[in-house]
């Protein structure tokens, strides 16, 4: 029988939710100033301020629409291109500060997380040849070789002023995470293979010894010699204390995208992904109400109980890369039972969008994140499964397959 994911009446439905995604966010986040709005529950805009790895997402889900022939989506692009390169980029210090509003920076600090998407948004502009993405994939790169980088460790540092003095000796999995979301993207946009060996490096550091070494959680938070920092108490949204299931589903996917891109040369991913997505079922999907608690702490207990929407979206590219490579049928069984509970419980049916977060009784949970602040994770969700499980779904897009 054809799986599920492969009907095209469910194919059918994902371009749906997708173009209502887009519809939801072109009807209202662009600022006429510069940069995208954050959008409140209604899909009005909520406020002025304009961090960079937002800024980023939307370049890189407008170009996604740009390859899709969605008429306005390298408007977006434009928009978002701009923007980086004249307010979030740092001509003073070098580098690309975190935050502005309408009256300039707000928080000027260099922080790995917000470098690894400008890396991800030039990426994806230079696949849909937007005139600007050569400068910025030039420079973004120059500064994650000369202030990210660490050589010796094989991964990216995390954070610093926004005169490149040192503000922690903090290393985070999360920043380092999506850089090798970032450099997957890049090698395929430019064939550079210092891309994807820097990103095998993070994989190998993250995963192949951490979370092999932690019965295959993710851990999150490190001192500077990259020993696991087991009592780190952080922000709540950036940098919860304990696990975050959410990240072992994201790394499952990009594993097996190494894993491919790589030539299919390092078993180890393959086996390290179904790992990580069935110990993060285990632990972390809530057997009795459904939905992934946000953070567990370091006997599997449930600490921060929100089911947030983005864990189930990394949850679902997951599972479909899985069910590509993987005969167990656990995996296909669970991409049903991931879009089953995302249509009854996430997706805003009556205003558009996504619901960030549910508390215990599944209703919306007011206070986690304001508004709906990300189109990002919800449409590769539904993009994703319409596309071969190789590489990035910008190359996927362009190669037409």
């Amino acid at each position: 029988m054809t799986a599920w994911r492969k009907g095209e009446a469910h194919r059918a439905w994902l371009r749906k939710q997708a173009d209502s995604l887009f519809d939801f966010y072109q009807a209202a986040a662009l600022h006429p100033v510069g940069g995208f709005y954050q959008l409140g529950d209604d899909g009005k805009p909520m406020n002025a301020l304009r961090q960079l790895h937002a800024t980023c997402r939307m370049v890189h889900c407008f170009a996604l629409g740009q390859l899709l022939g969605r008429e306005g989506a390298a408007r977006f692009v434009d928009h978002g291109m701009d923007y980086l390169w004249k307010a979030h980029r740092d001509t003073a210090h070098g580098g690309y500060v975190w935050s502005l509003n309408n009256d300039g920076i707000v928080d000027g600090s260099k922080q790995g997380y917000g470098h690894a998407f400008v890396l991800l948004g030039a990426s994806s502009a230079k696949i849909v040849g937007h005139p600007d993405a050569d400068r910025l994939l030039a420079d973004v790169s120059e500064v994650l070789t000369t202030r990210f980088w660490d050589e010796q460790a094989g991964a990216q540092r995390e954070e610093f002023a926004r005169d490149w003095s040192e503000i922690s000796t903090y290393r985070g999995q999360n920043s380092n995470m999506h850089l090798v979301e970032a450099l997957i993207a890049a090698h395929e946009a430019t064939d550079e293979g210092v891309y994807l060996q820097r990103a095998e490096r993070i994989a190998a550091l993250i995963i192949g010894k951490h979370a092999a070494d932690l019965r295959w959680r993710v851990a999150e938070h490190f001192d500077e010699k990259w020993n696991v920092d087991f009592d780190y108490q952080g922000n709540d949204v950036f940098r919860p204390a304990g696990t975050t299931p959410g990240h072992s589903l994201e790394w499952a996917r990009l594993l097996l995208q190494l894993w491919e891109l790589g030539g299919r040369r390092q078993d180890w991913m393959k086996l390290a992904a179904a790992k990580l997505f069935k110990t993060s079922i285990a632990i972390g999907w809530d057997q009795d109400k459904g939905g992934f608690y946000y953070a567990l702490d370091w006997q599997n207990r449930p600490r921060l109980r929100q089911k947030l929407w983005w864990p189930m979206t990394e949850a679902i590219g997951a599972a479909h890369f899985l069910a590509e490579h993987d005969e167990d049928p656990f995996f296909e069984e669970w991409y049903q039972r991931l879009w089953n509970f995302c249509d009854a419980h996430f997706i805003d049916h009556a205003q558009g969008g996504w619901h960030v977060a549910l508390g215990d009784d599944l209703k919306p949970a007011v206070g986690f994140e304001a508004g709906k602040p990300d189109l990002y994770h919800a449409l590769q969700a539904c993009l994703i499964p319409l596309y071969p499980a190789t590489g990035s779904l910008t190359s996927a897009i362009r190669s037409g397959i």
